[in-house]
């Protein structure tokens, strides 16, 4: 087979005919490989649009996660504060309930003291009338 002296001197025609300095072979893996690296670059540029995406809603994600943590810790405070105020106020109550029972007591002394004296005079009326 005759070499052809075109391609020795390494200019080659095309499919339109059309003089080419490549030879057809490294021509066509040129073409695939750039329709392979636009094709990456498109792929790439879908996943960083993506993880674009993925990223901003984890940050509001971690945006309200942080809301909510605040949120808890305030209502956390809020209850200790009632907690305690609940305790400070049972301990008033229980303190007026011991006065109250103390004040009772000396009240029930005094009754049963100014009921003797009552007793103690009507005897003293009843023998007064009788003489």
């Amino acid at each position: 087979m005759a070499k052809d002296p075109l391609a020795e001197a390494g200019l080659y025609f095309d499919e339109v005919s059309g003089l080419q300095i490549l030879d057809p072979d490294v021509r066509q893996k040129s073409l695939e490989l750039k329709e392979e690296c636009k094709i990456f670059i498109d792929d790439f540029g879908q996943f960083q649009k993506i993880t674009g995406e993925q990223i901003q809603m984890l940050d509001e994600l971690a945006k309200d996660v942080e809301r909510e943590k605040k949120k808890a810790i305030g209502a956390k405070f809020l209850l200790n504060s009632m907690r305690r105020q609940r305790e400070a106020k049972t301990q008033q109550l229980q303190a007026l309930i011991a006065e109250k029972k103390m004040e009772l007591e000396r009240l029930c002394t005094e009754y049963e003291a100014l009921h003797k004296i009552e007793m103690e005079e009507n005897d003293f009326i009843n023998q007064f009338m009788q003489k």
